[in-house]
């Protein structure tokens, strides 16, 4: 077989979201600062191209790439890499480069817990891991700060009417809308129509609502539309199901732990969860993750939190994805009948 590139990949998902962790075959990209180092991958668009485009990615899956860490208490960095954003941190990927760090051999494994410290583009991830016979079992992970963006706002969105919204950051931004103000049921059957629904919503919201992040003014979008079901009471706190929308069009499988993050804020400051509390976030696929609030703080003058959630990770495979000198196609295609316009 011939190749001018070839790339190792640990393939993993986290309760049913997809997160693949580049091993080998990529020099780290330049950057002093791991943030700087995902604005080149960002801007440069040669390796995330390679990995998500067709016909070696797909909209339903994410890449993280493992590089040095840049702080002095991290144990290991990574970059990830979304369909559409290359973003400040993601709670599904981190729980996947966790898993295929311990599974994987990369990084030493004590039973029955290990701790890490993972340095994400966003800041510095703290991870517990609950470890057994060689498994990484469950995956808690302390999150960046948390808080509420906007409260009630009103949104328009053409073609669907005047909607109540809130926005949040968990990690990266969310317009957060009430699925039964659309009349809308949380169900495996609904996805594509929530995809659609949520890419409406989005593209309302970055132009009529917008996004500042107070201490990181190189994020100025939302990136996520969450669609939330009804708060049920838990013998430890709160649960609902949830499923956000990831652009260029589906939905996430898990329960998206930024978007916990970013309820949890939510909850918080509108007085529907106190800070002593758990929240079960349940997914469009039946899958959980949980959080808590481990503390708060403040993002600039913003009231915050630091969420921690926890969930499950799994190794699916080992791949070396390859570049044949031939191919007509070497930085792979989009379509729009699964890619979107």
């Amino acid at each position: 077989m011939r190749s001018s590139k070839t790339i190792h990949v640990i393939s993993a998902h986290a309760e049913g979201e997809v997160g693949d962790v580049i091993v080998g075959g990529v020099a780290p990209p330049p950057g002093e600062t791991l943030w700087q180092q995902r604005a080149f991958i960002d801007q440069d668009q040669t390796l995330r191209n390679f990995v998500l485009n067709e016909p070696r990615g797909g909209v339903f899956r994410h890449v993280n790439l493992l590089v040095p860490p840049k702080h002095p208490e991290a144990d290991m960095g990574f970059i990830i890499m979304e369909p559409e954003y290359t973003p400040p941190m993601s709670g599904s990927n981190s729980i996947c480069v966790s898993t295929v760090l311990l599974d994987g051999g990369i990084l030493p494994m004590q039973e029955p817990e290990t701790h890490l410290v993972l340095e994400a583009p966003g800041g510095l991830v703290r991870v517990r891991a609950e470890c057994r016979n060689g498994k990484a079992e469950r995956i808690f992970v302390k999150n960046v700060p948390s808080f509420a963006g906007e409260i009630g706002a009103v949104l328009d969105v053409p073609g669907i009417g005047t909607l109540t919204v809130d926005t949040a950051y968990g990690g990266d931004s969310f317009v957060v809308v009430q699925a039964a103000d659309l009349e809308l049921e949380i169900t495996e059957a609904n996805a594509k129509q929530i995809a659609q629904t949520g890419t409406r919503i989005l593209k309302a919201a970055n132009a009529q609502l917008g996004f500042t992040h107070p201490e990181n003014p190189d994020w100025t979008h939302i990136s996520f539309c969450a669609f939330c079901g009804p708060l049920e009471q838990t013998e430890t706190g709160l649960s609902s199901r949830s499923a956000v929308a990831i652009q260029p069009g589906k939905v996430d499988r898990s329960p998206t732990g930024t978007a916990v993050s970013a309820r949890m804020a939510l909850m918080l400051a509108k007085g529907q969860m106190t800070a002593d509390q758990t929240f079960e976030a349940i997914s469009i696929i039946g899958s959980r993750f949980t959080g808590r609030i481990v503390e708060q703080t403040t993002v600039g003058a913003r009231p915050a939190i630091v969420p921690e959630l926890s969930g499950r990770g799994w190794i699916t495979g080992i791949h070396q994805h390859m570049l044949d000198p031939d191919d007509p196609w070497p930085g792979g295609y989009r379509l729009s009948d699964t890619w979107g316009a």
